[in-house]
């Protein structure tokens, strides 16, 4: 089994439950099972303004899904929650990233392992060292030197 690591946020249509659901989802995918949570965090949006605040979380995988078939099922889930891609970082009822696949380092033109904005995203950084402590982000160094360096830092985590 392969342990990924997957980013999940919501802003639409109840961003809890979108995610709360979106976690039993994941536990039902083939051949994978949830392992890990992270707490809720909310934080301002990454892209345009003029949308809701975003609920953030990160969920750790235990799968044998190769990754290209994890991304698949990733956004086979997107859609059943009606994620809808209308304009670059626009409002979304469910986003689910992977971020970390194992150790691997993936270019292809549909995945980019690590993820490639994972350096810069407090709400992706602060509840993947709540579940994955100091990690090492291949090629990109220690989780808490990367959100040390996190040029925007909205994220809180909530109850």
């Amino acid at each position: 089994m392969s342990r990924a690591w997957i980013g999940l946020g919501s802003n639409l249509e109840e961003p809890r439950h979108q995610i709360e659901t979106a976690w039993s989802e994941l536990d039902s995918l083939p051949e994978t099972n949830v392992a890990a949570c992270s707490s809720l965090y909310a934080s301002k949006p990454m892209g345009p303004a003029d949308q809701p605040d975003y609920l953030n979380a990160v969920a750790l995988l235990e799968t044998a899904l190769e990754p290209l078939r994890l991304l698949d099922a990733l956004q086979a889930l997107e859609a059943r929650h009606g994620r809808v891609r209308r304009r670059r970082w626009g409002p979304r009822t469910l986003d689910l990233d992977l971020l970390l696949y194992d150790e691997r380092v993936v270019t292809t033109p549909r995945l980019k392992l690590p993820h490639p904005g994972i350096g810069e995203r407090d709400f992706v950084l602060l509840p993947l060292l709540e579940i994955a402590g100091d990690i090492e982000i291949p090629g990109r160094g220690r989780a808490s030197r990367l959100l040390a360096q996190c040029p925007s830092r909205t994220a809180r985590r909530i109850e």
